[in-house]
């Protein structure tokens, strides 16, 4: 509950100029107009055809926006940001190099004078969206408190303050625990929110025309999507886990993939799955020799 979590590996951008927030607002997933200062929100950045790319974890001073992102992805994200500018007044500048991320428990959103804190809103909801999972008061991740610091790196120590440091082992089994999606671990190339039960927290789903939003559209209006985020527990008998990306399957056949494995200090071995809609629910599968039991999060139906 006291401890910090180095998160120096994930990529900071940030994006100033007084079109700052309608523009990201036209080119992601989240209702941005008029967020606040040092309210913390959530969108995503999806393909043409709807695909997740990159799920920012965004929150606005007064004076530029913050934007945390998944390791390895900044560059990419500034790239494609900075070629979407055309004639409106935003600068976007990568500062990776000189600030660090730092996780913590807490719900607190920073104040002026502090550093900037991005407050993880899930499991919501968040706005005008639906829930593909179960309602909140029936989530696992219901009360779940974490937040994200934006401190230099020099004053990294200062943040910590003394707190003991935990590894991101720590911080994976506590939101694999809570069902939470991340870009690269639960996404591929075809991978749409809804799978996920992402809109709960990241997707406003009357906010207007932006990349992906017919994707979004169809598939809440009028389909279902091809495959769905499930919960597994794992046999713990084994010494070694599988490793993500292993295959999983029932009688014989590939129904899905691994997709993040954690030791959680009270469940023991457990993982996020990403399976076909039609996979049965009430069976247990196999990925490799481990025999895993698995809870539905995204319903078939």
């Amino acid at each position: 509950g006291l401890a910090a979590v180095d998160l120096g590996h994930r990529g900071v951008l940030t994006v100033s100029g007084p079109d700052r927030l309608t523009w990201l607002h036209s080119l992601t997933t989240q209702h941005l107009t008029g967020l606040a200062p040092r309210i913390s929100a959530q969108s995503l950045v999806l393909s043409p055809k709807g695909h997740v790319e990159h799920d920012l974890h965004l929150v606005d001073d007064g004076e530029q926006t913050w934007i945390t992102v998944e390791p390895g992805t900044h560059e990419a994200l500034a790239g494609w940001l900075d070629s979407m500018r055309f004639m409106l007044d935003v600068v976007v500048t990568d500062r990776t190099g000189e600030f660090v991320v730092v996780g913590e428990a807490g719900a607190r959103e920073s104040a002026p004078g502090e550093p900037v804190a991005w407050v993880d809103p899930w499991p919501g909801p968040v706005g005008d969206t639906a829930l593909y999972g179960p309602a909140t008061e029936d989530h696992p991740a219901r009360g779940r408190a974490w937040r994200e610091l934006v401190v230099p790196r020099e004053r990294f120590d200062e943040a910590v303050a003394g707190r003991p440091l935990a590894g991101t082992w720590a911080a994976e089994a506590l939101r694999v625990a809570a069902w939470r999606p991340r870009v690269g671990a639960e996404t591929d190339h075809r991978t749409i929110p809804h799978e996920l039960d992402w809109l709960r927290t990241a997707v406003h789903l009357h906010k207007g025309c932006y990349r992906g939003q017919e994707t979004i559209a169809r598939v809440h209006n009028l389909g279902r999507p091809p495959r769905r985020l499930a919960f597994l527990h794992l046999d713990g008998s084994e010494h070694v886990l599988p490793d993500p990306g292993a295959e999983v399957t029932l009688e014989g056949r590939t129904v899905g993939r691994l997709t993040s494995v954690a030791r959680h200090r009270l469940d023991g071995p457990i993982a996020l799955a990403v399976l076909k809609r039609s996979t049965p629910v009430g069976v247990d599968l196999l990925v490799g020799t481990t025999t895993a039991a698995q809870t539905e999060i995204v319903p078939r139906d």
